[in-house]
């Protein structure tokens, strides 16, 4: 178990560092379905890996040096996720496990249609 969760992280952390998606987008799916947690599970165990920023500070820092990055706008941002962290979760606890995962899959599908159509 403890190699599938490192190899989760490690594809999580790729995905994130090449296209600067929230890790959450890969590791929750995964946890649901590799390691078999229910997705308020999921969802909490994602959000505890990604409160240890080790990774996203090297990958945002590898983009500093490109010249990538907005560092205000990302505090911005990062304090509208912690708000939206809270309420989030404290939504999620009072959801249906089955809702909640078709929810997630409703919403990858609405993004993956929006890149894909430009």
């Amino acid at each position: 178990m403890i190699l599938l969760l490192v190899a989760i992280g490690l594809g999580a952390g790729i995905l994130s560092g090449v296209f600067g998606i929230g890790g959450g987008i890969v590791i929750v799916p995964a946890l649901i379905y590799l390691a078999k947690m229910p997705p308020q599970q999921a969802a909490g165990t994602s959000l505890a890996a990604l409160v240890l920023p080790i990774g996203a500070a090297i990958g945002a820092a590898t983009y500093y040096r490109a010249g990538h990055l907005q560092i205000k706008d990302a505090l911005y941002i990062a304090l509208g996720m912690a708000a939206g962290a809270y309420l989030g979760a404290l939504l999620s606890t009072h959801l249906d496990a089955n809702i909640l995962r078709k929810a997630f899959a409703v919403l990858l599908v609405l993004m993956a249609v929006k890149l894909w159509l430009g």
